[in-house]
């Protein structure tokens, strides 16, 4: 089984143009369980993700640790962990991958290398330097995963209830994956469990990720998160076909802005 690293978009950074999103860098925790209305494919299921994001000035850095811990129909239990990290420039247009998965202590997936695009939301191509070299062209209106995340807070705030946009985040080597978001509510700040999140709008969206090389129209996966306007999700539900785990924020930490030179 395939643990998409693009539902780390509950929880990806960006600030980029004057008119995008102003998000923060954070320290996360999430506690993960099994959502009852779904667990047709395990008998039980639960885990952690654990999510940094620092800000280097002209990039994000993000690293995402997660374990999940499942017994299937037939009792036996399994140990699922995926580890993935990025760099990102903050102009949207260069990104680095790391994706390592194994099950049980066996490496299932590992992927790296590098994308870059002509703009964000340009064209480009994507370089895996393992599990072997390949390339992947990457098609015009492709964002990496900040800039996607950005997209979608910006849409939030402009009263938009759809988005579609292609993404590629590294975690598959086919490429870019189209993405159809549905902005399902945008409130208003009220007073929230963490003190850093009470002052801002927030809502629910949902996104559907689909392969763009079959003409399928049932989704690869889906994740439904609150989103707040600094690109935290303090609530998510991760849907992986055979069973869907409900992620709650548990540690939470702002990190300060970065002190970066001032441009002369």
């Amino acid at each position: 089984m395939r643990l998409p690293a693009a539902l780390l978009l509950a929880a990806q950074i960006l600030a980029t143009r004057a008119d995008a999103a102003t998000l923060a860098a954070h320290h996360a925790v999430y506690k993960l369980a099994l959502d009852p209305t779904k667990e047709e494919g395990v008998l039980a299921a639960s885990g952690t993700m654990v999510y940094d994001v620092l800000d280097t000035c002209t990039a994000w850095t993000t690293s995402q640790h997660l374990v999940i811990q499942l017994t299937n129909k037939d009792g036996k239990d399994i140990r699922m962990v995926s580890d993935y990290a990025t760099l990102e420039s903050k102009d949207g247009d260069h990104l680095d991958f790391h994706t390592r998965e194994l099950t049980d202590g066996a490496v299932t997936q590992q992927l790296d290398g590098t994308a870059a695009l002509d703009h964000s939301g340009g064209k480009g191509q994507a370089d895996f330097t393992s599990p072997q070299k390949s390339t992947a062209l990457l098609p015009i209106g492709t964002l990496f995963p900040m800039a996607h995340t950005a997209a979608i807070i910006d849409a939030a705030e402009a009263g938009k209830k759809f988005l579609s946009v292609p993404l590629f985040d590294g975690t598959g080597a086919d490429g870019a994956e189209d993405t159809f978001v549905t902005i399902e509510s945008w409130k208003p700040p009220t007073a929230q469990k963490w003190p850093g999140l009470s002052a801002l709008p927030y809502g629910r969206v949902h996104i559907a990720f689909f392969d763009r090389t079959t003409a399928s129209e049932t989704p690869n996966y889906e994740i439904g998160m609150q989103y707040f306007t600094n690109g935290v999700a303090d609530l998510m539900v991760m849907d992986f076909g055979e069973f869907s785990l409900d992620g709650e924020l548990d540690q939470f930490e702002l990190r300060p802005p970065a002190k970066c030179p001032t441009e002369r």
